[in-house]
């Protein structure tokens, strides 16, 4: 039976005493969170007038941010990005590369790194286990995403990023808020939910 309040959701699960153990036991979780990223980027739908494809990625980074913790979050998405840089067809419908992980939407997938570092510090802190703390947290990670991948995307086609028709808003972030707002409620009641089970058992 548990005795101290674990620090993120998976620290539920005992650490190995042994510190061999307990690096073993990391890698996995990071490995565990990156192929969880990678699968999410298979449900893709393109829009067609936008690089960007709409995925199910977001819901991924925030849930194992929240999960794992600032270090290990943040780890599972650099990882991520680095297993598709180096030809792993980890990203959207399959695609990898260099030129890939460097184009138009390298902002995005540089916001996941950040925006997992952020959700899993805030969630270390308990965010994630009351409903609205958790909703603020996956939505000021979801503005960093945004933020990044629409000022790079700005960038990589020289566009301006507001400006215009054909601006870095108008292509890499209206058309997804209404699916990324259904993603981060979801992400948002996934660790209060589980928290409270938890929190069942502990009782």
């Amino acid at each position: 039976m548990l005795t101290t309040t674990p620090a993120t959701l998976i620290d539920v699960i005992p650490v190995p005493t042994r510190r061999e153990a307990a690096v073993v036991r990391n890698v996995a979780l990071v490995v565990a969170a990156t192929l969880f990223t990678a699968a999410s980027a298979q449900v893709s739908i393109h829009l067609g007038f936008t690089p960007v494809p709409l995925t199910l990625q977001t819901f991924a980074v925030l849930v194992s941010g929240a999960a794992l913790g600032m270090k290990r979050g943040a780890a599972s998405q650099l990882l991520y990005w680095a297993c598709g840089a180096v030809g792993l067809p980890f990203y959207a419908d399959g695609g990898s590369g260099w030129k890939t992980a460097t184009g138009a939407t390298f902002g995005y997938l540089a916001g996941f790194v950040v925006a997992a570092a952020i959700v899993g510090y805030l969630a270390e802190r308990g965010h994630d286990r009351n409903v609205l703390t958790s909703l603020s947290s996956m939505v000021l990670s979801s503005v960093v995403i945004y933020t990044l991948g629409a000022l790079w995307l700005a960038h990589s086609i020289g566009v301006p990023v507001a400006n215009g028709d054909k601006s870095a808003i108008s292509l890499g972030v209206a058309p997804f808020l209404a699916g990324d707002l259904l993603k981060i409620v979801a992400a948002a009641l996934v660790t209060p939910t589980l928290w409270t089970v938890v929190k069942t058992r502990r009782d």
